[in-house]
């Protein structure tokens, strides 16, 4: 089993109509013992940037910690919140550092500019950034997520069909992977406000 499997993760952002939604399962595994079901994957940088962690949950929670450490250090100096491209440069210039160790996590970004256009971008462990117009996937169950988003996906989608889509693609994908699972997590984004869900799945 490969280390970024070790604790099973599903990670997955979608574009909308001046809005984006990024999702997560909520399961803490180790290798196939289940040990949370109420882990948090997707944090909040600010009121319009997220970021998700999939892969080994120890490097998760420490890279995040670093990263909020240089956002406030740079919210301190320019007095003002990065913008998500400024923020995934910030990411992949980190994981780059420690490409001989590298921390076993994909991260997943998503944000909107200052022209309320959505950005969402993914990288591998030592920060090749992979940017996308429509949608991004990370972690275990990488593969189905992929396949529900291509079959699901429609440009321009408001906020409800977006969180619609993205809940399906998520919960469908997640029981064909059994390091992730056990329910959902769900951010929609739009100019004027963050709506968070809970999503129950099958619980096994």
């Amino acid at each position: 089993m490969s280390i970024f499997e070790y604790n099973g993760s599903a990670l997955i952002a979608m574009v909308g109509k001046n809005c984006f939604a990024i999702a997560s399962d909520r399961r803490l595994g180790v290798q196939l013992q289940t040990v949370a079901t109420d882990f948090k994957r997707i944090n909040q940088v600010h009121d319009r940037l997220f970021i998700g962690l999939s892969g080994l949950a120890t490097d998760a929670q420490t890279l995040y910690q670093r990263l909020m450490f240089r956002h406030k250090l740079y919210q301190l100096r320019e007095e003002r919140d990065m913008k998500p491209e400024t923020f995934a440069s910030l990411v992949s210039a980190i994981l780059y550092e420690k490409r001989f160790g590298p921390y076993f996590c994909q991260p997943v970004i998503a944000g909107l500019s200052d022209e309320d256009r959505p950005f969402i971008c993914t990288m591998d462990s030592i920060g090749a950034k992979e940017l996308a117009k429509d949608f991004v996937v990370a972690g275990t169950a990488s593969e189905s997520l992929y396949g529900a988003c291509e079959a699901m996906f429609k440009p321009d989608m408001e906020a409800e069909e977006l969180f619609e889509i993205v809940s399906q693609a998520l919960l469908s994908s997640v029981d064909r992977d059994c390091l992730s699972g056990w329910g959902g997590h769900v951010f929609v984004v739009t100019p004027t406000e963050v709506k968070e869900r809970i999503l129950k799945g099958r619980m096994d």
